[in-house]
C-alpha cells in the first residue's frame, strides 16, 4: 500500500486526537454533572469534595480512563431521595450507597447503567416495589437490598441475571412467594424476615434455613410443605405455621421409637461389667466419635500384655502415680481423634491427666522410644506437655496434662452454654499468637521437625484461653490409612504422605486455622457452597471481589477500634494459605506480625449507630493496590 502524498495524515491525525481527548473530556463533564446532581439531591454532612479538582480525585470516586467506574459513600449520612441524574454513570460497575437514610423508590434511570455489577443498597430506607429493570442489568453480579422498606414481590425476572452471585433481600417487607428461582451462579441468598409464604422452589432448596426464616414458608430446607399449613386466610395472620395431624403423629411414633432406643441402651449399658460413665462434652470435632459408650481404660487388656514393662515418664511425674494407678483410674472418654482414643483419667489420689490410647502404630517399640524421647524433651508454654508413655505389645498409651476447657474447635463451633466467655478479638488475637509460638517452637528444634496435623481440635485451651498445641509429632508414627483426607480442609495442596509434612505445609494448615478464627467457618465443611469452594479459595475470592459482608465472624465486627488489625491477621492467613509453600512465611515471621497486632478487647463493641459514624471520610479502598473488604461499616482492604 502506498500513501497518497496528497492527502494530510499529520493533521489527520492530530484531528483524531484532539476529537478523541475532546469526547474524553466531554464524557469526564458528563459523569461530574452526574455526582453534583446526587450531591445536591441528598447532601451528605461528610460529602465534601474540592469542585476545582477533578472528580476522579473525590472521596469514594474511582475512575479508569477518564470515566467513574465506582462510586463509594457507605455511611456518609445521605438523606432523601437518589435523583434520576444518576443515570448519566453510564460507566459504573459498583456503586456503594449502604448505611444511610436514603429514601424513595429507586429511580427508573438505573435502567440505563448497563455496566452494573456491584450494587449494595442495604442499611437504607428505599421504599415501595422492588423495580423489575434492575433484573434487566445483564453484567449484574451482586445485588444487596436488604434492611430497606421494600414491599411488593420479587420479580420473577430475577432470572434474566444470568451472572448473579449475590442476592440479599431480607428485613424488607416483601410478600407474596418466591418466585421459581434456577440461577447455577447464585451462592448467597437470603429473603429472611419478610412476610412471604408458600413454598421453596427447588433451585433454593440447598440454601440455609436462615435463609427464609421470619416468613411463612414450606418444602427444603425447611418443613415439608405436605406437613405445614400457613396460619389463617389469605390474609395478614401473624406470618406462623400450624403442623397437621400427618406431622403430630410422626411426631408422637418418633419419640416412641427414641423411647424405645434409649431403653435397649441402658440395658445394654447396665450388662457390661465395670462400664465407666461417658464425659458428655459440648461438642467433639467431626473426627471424633462420642457417644454413651463406656471406657475400657480399666486394664483388663493393656495388663494382660504388660508383664513387667512400665509407664516411662518425663521430668517429675513419676513419683505421683504408677501404670497400675492409671489402670485403676475413673476414666470419661473425651473422644475417638484420628490417633486413638482419648480419654479424662482420675486416679484415686485425685491426679487428673488425659491419656491417649494410639492406634494404627506401625514402628518398632525402639523407634517409639526415639520419638518419644524428642518429644518429651519439647517444653514450652504454648504445648500441651507428653508426660509419661507406655509400650506395650497390643497398646501404646502417652499421657498429657489434662485440658479443662477443650478444644479451639468446641470454642468456635460448640455448644457455648452459659458462662461461657464470649468470643472476642482478645480471644481471637490471644489463641492466634499462642499457637504460633507454639508451632514456632517445635520448628525452632531443626529443618525436619513439623507438627504434621494442625488443626482447631488440636489446638486445647487453658481456663485463661491462652493456646496449647497438642498431638505434634504423631503424624509420623501412624499408618498412611489412619491419616486424613485432605477433604478435612487443613492439609497443603502438596501434602501426599500426612507422614511427611514440611513446616511450610504446618504453615498452611496454620493459615486455615486463623481463617477458621476470622471468619467462624470450620474447615471440616468441606464445601462452603455448591461449587465445592474450600475456604481459602473462598476468602481470597471475596477479597478480590470486594464484597467481604461475610468474611469475618459477626461477633469480630463490634471491634471497629481493631478493624485494620482485623485486616492483617486476614492478610497473613492468605499468605499463609498461597499454593507455593517457598511463598508462605515461616512461623516466626508470622509472630512478628501478629505481635505488632492490637490485641485489646473494649467491654462491649460498638453499635450500629457507631458503626454508621465512623466510617471513613473516604471509602476508596477500591484503589489498584487494594481490595476493599466491605462489612456492615467500614471498609476495610486486603493487599494482592
Amino acid at each position: 500500500m502506498k500513501l497518497n502524498p496528497n492527502v494530510p495524515y499529520f493533521s489527520l491525525l492530530l484531528w483524531t486526537t484532539l476529537l478523541v481527548t475532546t469526547n474524553s473530556e466531554s464524557d469526564l463533564a458528563s459523569d461530574r454533572a452526574a455526582l453534583l446532581a446526587l450531591r445536591e439531591a441528598v447532601g451528605g454532612r461528610r460529602l465534601i469534595w474540592n469542585l476545582s479538582s477533578s472528580p476522579c480525585n473525590w472521596t469514594g470516586v474511582h475512575c479508569v480512563q477518564n470515566r467513574v467506574l465506582e462510586l463509594r459513600l457507605p455511611g456518609m449520612g445521605m438523606s432523601g431521595q437518589l435523583p434520576i441524574a444518576i443515570a448519566n454513570l453510564t460507566h459504573l460497575r459498583t456503586l456503594s450507597l449502604r448505611f444511610n437514610a436514603l429514601s424513595g423508590p429507586i429511580p427508573s434511570g438505573f435502567a440505563q447503567l448497563s455496566s452494573l455489577r456491584n450494587l449494595y443498597l442495604q442499611g437504607n430506607r428505599f421504599s415501595g416495589d422492588i423495580p423489575a429493570f434492575l433484573f434487566s442489568l445483564q453484567n449484574l453480579i451482586r445485588l444487596n437490598l436488604a434492611n430497606n422498606n421494600f414491599t411488593g414481590t420479587i420479580p420473577g425476572s430475577v432470572n434474566n441475571l444470568s451472572r448473579l452471585v449475590t442476592l440479599y433481600l431480607e428485613n424488607n417487607h416483601l410478600s407474596g412467594s418466591i418466585p421459581d428461582i434456577d440461577l447455577p451462579t447464585l451462592v448467597q441468598f437470603n429473603v429472611s424476615f419478610n412476610q412471604l409464604n408458600g413454598s421453596i422452589p427447588k433451585g433454593l432448596s440447598s440454601k440455609p434455613k436462615t435463609a427464609f426464616e421470619g416468613n411463612s414458608l414450606c418444602g427444603e430446607p425447611l418443613v415439608s410443605c405436605n406437613g405445614t399449613e400457613n396460619s389463617g386466610g389469605g390474609g395478614g395472620g401473624s406470618g406462623g405455621t400450624r403442623l397437621s395431624v400427618g406431622a403430630v403423629a410422626g411426631i408422637v411414633v418418633g419419640c416412641v421409637i427414641v423411647v424405645l432406643l434409649i431403653l435397649i441402651i441402658l440395658v445394654f449399658l447396665c450388662k457390661r461389667k465395670g462400664a465407666k460413665k461417658m464425659d458428655t462434652r459440648n461438642i467433639a470435632p467431626p473426627e471424633m466419635e462420642s457417644g454413651n459408650r463406656s471406657s475400657d481404660l480399666s486394664g483388663d487388656t493393656i495388663a494382660s500384655s504388660s508383664g513387667s514393662k512400665k509407664l516411662v515418664f518425663f521430668g517429675n511425674m513419676s513419683s505421683v502415680f504408677n501404670l497400675d494407678d492409671l489402670l485403676r483410674a475413673s476414666a470419661e472418654v473425651l473422644g475417638k481423634g484420628t490417633f486413638g482414643t482419648a480419654y479424662k483419667a482420675t486416679t484415686e489420689t485425685g491426679v487428673v491427666v488425659a491419656v491417649k490410647r494410639l492406634k494404627y502404630v506401625i514402628v518398632s517399640e525402639k523407634e517409639f522410644k526415639v520419638k518419644m524421647e524428642v518429644m518429651g524433651a519439647m517444653d514450652h508454654q504454648n504445648l500441651v506437655p507428653v508426660r509419661a508413655y507406655y509400650f506395650g505389645g497390643e497398646e501404646k498409651l502417652l499421657v498429657y496434662d489434662y485440658m479443662p476447657m477443650g478444644s479451639l474447635f468446641a470454642l468456635l463451633h460448640g455448644n457455648r452454654g452459659a458462662g461461657m466467655t464470649p468470643l472476642n478479638w482478645n480471644t481471637v488475637c490471644g489463641i492466634a499468637l499462642g499457637a504460633a509460638r507454639g508451632i514456632a517452637y517445635l520448628h525452632s528444634k531443626g529443618p525436619g521437625i513439623s507438627h504434621g496435623n494442625i488443626k482447631s481440635s488440636n489446638i486445647l485451651l487453658t481456663t485463661s484461653y491462652d493456646a496449647r498445641v497438642s498431638d505434634f509429632g504423631l503424624a509420623q508414627l501412624a499408618a498412611p490409612t489412619s491419616t486424613p483426607n485432605r477433604v478435612d480442609g487443613y492439609r497443603a495442596p502438596e501434602v501426599t504422605d500426612a507422614r511427611k509434612v514440611s513446616q511450610k505445609a504446618d504453615v498452611y494448615s496454620f493459615g486455615i486455622l486463623l481463617l477458621e478464627l476470622l471468619t467462624g467457618k470450620a474447615p471440616t465443611n468441606a464445601l462452603l457452597n455448591e461449587e465445592g469452594v474450600d475456604l481459602p479459595r473462598w476468602a481470597q475470592s471475596i477479597v478480590r471481589e470486594e464484597w467481604t459482608a461475610e468474611v469475618f465472624d459477626p461477633k469480630l465486627l463490634r471491634y471497629l477500634h481493631v478493624k485494620e488489625d482485623m485486616v492483617k491477621l486476614l492478610q497473613v492467613a492468605i499468605d499463609c494459605t498461597a499454593q507455593y509453600p517457598d511463598k508462605r512465611p515461616s512461623m516466626s515471621e508470622i509472630i512478628t506480625q501478629i505481635e505488632e497486632l492490637d490485641c485489646r478487647s473494649p467491654e462491649k463493641g460498638s453499635s450500629m449507630l457507631e458503626m454508621i459514624t465512623q466510617v471513613h471520610e473516604a471509602d476508596n479502598g477500591s484503589s489498584e493496590k487494594a481490595h476493599s473488604v466491605e462489612v456492615d461499616g467500614p471498609p476495610f482492604s486486603v493487599k494482592d
